[in-house]
This record gives C-alpha cells, structure tokens and sequence, in this order.
C-alpha cells in the first residue's frame, strides 16, 4: 500500500551571508514512491506478473538510468559529489519506510490492562527504586509485544529509558531495533541526545542493525538540540551503509546545513534528493527560503517559489510566513505584497506572524497607502491580534507618519485584557508625537508613562530629547535626560547623536551650555572634541586625531551621524572653513562613501545621507573642486547632477527643499529634475560659465 510522510519541523535559524549562487535544478520527470510494508526481493522475479508494483529500491535507482534523457546526464555527472554519496556501491541499499510488522494489539484482550500499568508507571515517583516497585505489580508477563505496548505507551522519557533498560536485563528476548527506535523517539522529546548517541553506539557494538528511523530520530534530535555538527556527522555515517534518508530526515539536514552557513551543501542536497525521487515538503522549502531571505538573495527566493509551482507543492501558512520574513529582508515589497494577495487568493487565514511582517515591510518601505489598506482590511476581517503585532503596527504609523491610525491603536490596546501599551508602544507614539513637533502631546505621554508605571527606554528619551530641541524648550530637555538617567538609562550613540543635534540649531550660548552639560554625563570626550573646533587657536592635525579616536570609538551607524551633526556646528557658528575640514575627515575614514561619482557622461553628488549644513558643505567642496578643473582646462562630461532623495516621511524635514533654497542663493544653474524627484541636473554649458564668474570674483 503506498504511503506518503510528510511531517512539520519547527525551524528557527540565522544564517549568514552567502555569495553562493542560486541553485540550478536539474530537469526530471515526476514519478510517484510507493513504501511497500513487505521485503522487496533485490532481483525481479522471472516471470512478474503483470500489475506488479516496482519496490522502492527499483524506483530510486540512479536518475541517470531511469529518468533523465541522454542529453541531461552529462550535466548530472558533472555535478561535484555530495558527501553522502557511497564510492562503493553501485545501488544504495533501501529500506521500505514501513520497517517493522504491527504487532497485534487490537486483538490483544489485555492491552486496556496494560496501558493501564503503563500509565501507572508513567505517575510514579522518578526515583528508580519507586519505578522497579511498581514494576513489580505488572500483571502480564513481559513478551516482546506486551513490552513493546508498555514501551510505546510511556510518556516521561525518563520512565521510557528505565523501562528499556529493565527488559534488557531480563534477557527475555533479543533486542530488536523497534525497541531502540521507540526508546530514541521518547529521548528526542526530552532533548536527550547524549543518551541516544549511547544506544546507538551500544546497537553497532551488539550488531543491532540502524534502519532509516533510527538515524532520522538521531539527527533530528541532534538538530533539536542544537548540535549541528553532530546532526552532519550521523547523517554522514547514515549514507556509509547504504540507507536513503526518508522526507524527514531530508527537511532536518537542509536546516542543519542552513544553520551552519552552508549554503552549498543546501542546494546540492536539495538538488540530489530531488533527483532521487524525493518530493519536498512545504518545510523543506521554507528552509530554502529562509537561507536566501537573510542573504538577501531576491534571485533564489524567486527559484524557491518556481521549484514549489513546478513540483506542485501548495505552500502552507509556514511556508508564506517565511517568504514575507525573507522579501522583508531581501528588500522586495511589491513581491511581498503580491506574495499575501496569493495567500489569501488561495483560502488561507493570515495568523499574527503574518501580519507581522507584513506590516514591517511596509512600514520600512514607507508605503502609507498599502499600510492603510492592510490597517482597515484587519479591522474588518476581524484578523488575529497580539502584542507583537500591535506594538509592529504602531512601529509601521511612526515610520511613515500616521496620527489618526497610531492614536486608535493605542486605545484599542488600551481596552484590550492581553496587550496593554508597553515601553515600546510609548515610544512608538513619543517618536510620532517627537516627529510632527507636538510636544504637547509628546510630553502628555511622557508623565502618563510615569503614573502607569512603564519604563522609559532609551529610544523614547531620544524621540522626546528630539521633539524638544526642535521647540527649543531647553528646560524641559535637561528635566526629560535627568529624569532618565537617574531611572536607569545609559545614552547611547544615537542619545548622544541628538544632544549634539540639538546643539547645532541652539542661537543662545546659555542653550549650547545646557544641552553640552547633558552630553557631557553620556560623552564627556564628544563635548570636548566640540570645544576644539570652537577653539581661536585651531590646529587641523590635533582635531584630525581626536577626531579619529572619537570615531573609533562609536558605533558604525552612528559615525556618519556625529560628522553630519558636528558640521551643522561649525556652520552654526560660522566657522565654514571647519566644516569643509570636516567634511574631508569623515570622507578619509570612509563615512561617505559615493559621495562623488564620475562616468564618462555624468559626474554626480549625492547627499542623501548628509544633513542639511553636511549637503551644503559637499555642494560648495564639489563646486571648488570642479572650478579647479576648468582652471585647469581637463574634460568635462555633458551633464552634471545632485541627488538629494525626496524623503518619504510625512515629517520629513525636506533636505531637497533646503538644497533647493541653497542652489537658489548661489544663483547655481541647477534645475530640478522632471524624471527623479529629488534629483538637480545642470548642463555643461550652463555650469561652466557660471563656476568661471565665480572664479573672477
């Protein structure tokens, strides 16, 4: 009788980056695997009758013999060698997935007497004298097939492995590998590898032969436990006998080499097993697509969903939850969103971890109009709700900038019995607040997080420290950092980087004092460094260093950040020459990279990173450098550009509005772009006139 396994893992893995290439699968033909309970004969016989099922070992014979045509064998043998590949053996030696005969149970009268006893042992104390006592009231005799029910019918894993251990000293029949098998199972949920690998190496030394299950229970519990290496090794040691690993074991060695990096192991595996007859489950494929998602690989993502419609695998929720994790981390939103229209085209219900996701993606990619849909298709679908969710969906209205939809949710979580408001769902709302400059609703939340006993983080010091500087409430300020740091708060990079923010917009010297006494408590080498390119006296090989040892010293998001601030500084102070100095430190130790670009048509900026002042000090820095080129007489290309990004955020502060004031001032012959927003061009023959006036004068 045929029968098909298939059964789910729970997959949880980092990977890393991979340069592997996507897979190439081979070309085959479907056929079907019928598992058979009775030993096939390794020879067919003489005269076979004529309906006769071929046995599993004649169906997975080599693809190159029985499926491939001629044409595709050469690109099959010229394919490196899996390691599971046995040199030595023309045919591997199968085994049906159904190894042992059924005992009789159902005709067992006693068997409701027996599980009875079993339960009974299962509720006893775990010490071994309690476990041998009650061992002493079994009211049958301990056959193979009473044992085996008793066996199979313990729940602790600890009573399994007594048990197992009290019929071998018996001696009251041989040890069969059903009985190892069963006691592995019970192990596997206790997370007992040590103990499986001691039965296992007690079956090779008693010449109890491992079958199919035995290693699949061995590697999937290697892999539960996270022991990867150990999973490889037996799965290694599998293929020396001969053995075809069963779908099981395939999924869990895909994860396994997943798991440690090994992302051509994966795909020559998959590839292999494919070519073997095997037919992957949806779990193999979430593997797959989890491998790709977190090297950001777009390409074997989209090979993952043409292998699944090409072998007629109909994806499960796991499965469409895991390609939105990875186009979430591959950066593909319109493939995301195509990707959840499928899945409920196709009758499923997304569940929370769906939503999730999805939601994050949109949010990152900052499309409001999807994130509104998804928002209102919630509310009338009456989709699942958590906590993860909610705090994700308040994350999503903060990034791009939605109010109305942020301030229900929160109620809504206000209302709720399981998912009441958190320091994260704060936050979420102090950068909304902090971004649109409604400090009064910012500061609202501020002391309602102090009477309802929540925690302020860090991120939420730094949204409400922004929104104040901004207003220029600077009492407030120093009142919000006091409070924080004496609850328990260490600013970080990004606290320190929005002090020295706010420093450069103060116009009082009193201000720059009290927000560089705040900076002072987090960074007292940052405000000194300030003091020294304030300094009459300046000397551009001593900021150079210290300049280089701050930056050592700071986290590589925040580097670029800290120049961008400490150039608004100087420019608020007047002080242009520092700012260009600055601008050239943070391009030597590569904060700005594709700052300038050349190609034989196109020399181009872009500030898309950069702050205002920071745009403005590489805009007049590029115009120098391109006045000195004409001064010089080198070729120029035909067109020149500025990119300044467009800034999707609702609360944007507009880099490309303020670039745009900037041109204007300097009477530069730049035009906004029609095609890209965002995007100033100049012609040649409009720039170099007006960089030669700019020479004379």
């Amino acid at each position: 009788m045929a029968a098909s396994l298939s059964t789910g893992l729970d997959v949880h893995f980092a990977i890393p980056q991979s340069d592997t290439k996507r897979p190439i699968f081979f070309t085959r033909r479907k056929f079907t695997i019928y598992c058979n309970s009775s030993k096939s004969s390794s020879k067919p016989p003489q005269n076979p009758p004529v309906k006769r099922t071929p046995s599993l070992s004649e169906q997975l014979q080599p693809l190159s013999t029985t499926t491939l045509p001629k044409k595709d064998q050469a690109g099959l043998l010229s394919k490196p060698k899996s390691t599971w590949v046995n040199p030595t053996k023309p045919k591997r030696s199968v085994l049906s997935l159904q190894r042992q005969t059924r005992s009789p149970y159902a005709y067992n009268p006693k068997v409701r007497e027996l599980k009875l006893f079993a339960n009974k042992l299962s509720d006893c104390d775990n010490s071994e004298e309690a476990f041998l006592s009650v061992l002493e009231e079994i009211p049958l005799e301990p056959t193979r097939e009473n044992a085996l029910l008793i066996l199979n019918s313990l729940k602790p894993w600890q009573k399994t492995h007594l048990f197992f251990n009290w019929i071998k000293t018996k001696n009251l029949f041989p040890m069969e590998t059903i009985f190892y098998n069963v006691t592995m199972k019970s192990l596997r949920f206790g997370r007992q590898f040590e103990l499986i690998e001691e039965l296992a190496n007690e079956m090779v030394s008693n010449e109890i032969p491992l079958d199919n299950i035995t290693y699949s229970t061995i590697i999937t519990c290697a892999k539960r436990c996270n022991l990867f290496d150990k999973a490889v090794e037996w799965f290694e040691r599998m293929y020396k006998t001969g053995l075809m690993p069963d779908e099981v074991t395939y999924s869990a060695v895909l994860d396994v080499y997943a798991k440690l990096g090994k992302a051509e192991e994966v795909v020559s595996l998959y590839e292999r097993g494919v070519a073997s007859g095997w037919k992957p489950d949806p779990i193999a494929f979430s593997v797959l697509a989890k491998m790709y998602g977190e090297a950001g690989d777009y390409d074997g993502i989209r090979y993952v969903l043409q292998e699944m419609k090409s072998l007629g695998v109909r994806p499960n929720l796991v499965v469409y939850n895991t390609l939105l994790e990875a186009m979430g981390k591959a950066g593909k939103p319109g493939l995301a969103r195509s990707l959840f229209q499928e899945l409920l085209e196709s009758g499923l219900t997304p569940n929370e971890k769906t939503l999730t996701s999805l939601a994050k993606i949109y949010g990152k990619a900052r499309w409001a109009k999807d994130a509104l849909e998804l928002w209102e298709e919630m509310k009338s679908k009456n989709w699942p709700m958590d906590f993860i969710l909610y705090n994700t969906l308040l994350t999503m209205c903060a990034d791009i900038g939605l109010v109305e939809e942020a301030e229900q949710l929160f109620m809504d979580m206000k209302k709720s019995q399981h998912c009441r408001p958190d320091s994260w769902s704060y936050t979420a709302m102090l950068k909304i607040y902090g971004s649109g400059g409604n400090v009064g609703k910012a500061m609202e939340f501020f002391e309602e997080m102090s009477e309802v006993g929540v925690e302020l983080n860090v991120m939420g010091t730094t949204c409400l420290i922004q929104c104040l500087g901004k207003a220029g409430r600077m009492d407030e300020l120093v009142k919000v950092f006091s409070v924080s740091v004496e609850h328990g708060i260490k600013p970080d990079d990004r606290l320190c980087g929005c002090l020295l923010s706010v420093v450069s917009r103060c116009e009082s010297r009193a201000d720059v004092d009290k927000v560089l006494a705040c900076l002072h408590r987090a960074n007292p080498r940052l405000v000194g460094f300030v003091k020294l390119i304030e300094e009459e006296v300046y000397c551009l090989d001593t900021v150079k260093e210290e300049f280089k040892g701050i930056i050592s010293g700071t986290k590589d998001d925040a580097r670029r950040p800290f120049c961008n601030c400490l150039i608004d500084i100087c420019l608020s102070k007047n002080l242009n020459e520092r700012a260009h100095d600055l601008l050239y430190l943070g391009t030597l130790y590569g904060l700005y990279p594709g700052l300038y670009n050349k190609t034989a048509d196109e020399w181009s900026l872009d500030v898309r990173s950069l702050s205002v002042g920071a745009a403005q000090t590489a805009l007049e820095e590029w115009m120098g450098t391109l006045a000195k080129t004409i001064k010089h007489e080198e070729a120029l290309p035909l067109l020149f550009s500025a990119q300044t990004g467009t800034g999707t955020h609702k609360f944007s502060q507009g880099l490309s509005n303020s670039f745009a004031s900037h041109l204007k001032k300097l009477a530069a012959p730049f035009r906004q772009s029609e095609e890209k927003a965002g995007c100033f061009v100049a012609k040649r023959e409009d720039l170099v006139p007006w960089l030669q006036s700019r020479l004379q004068t």
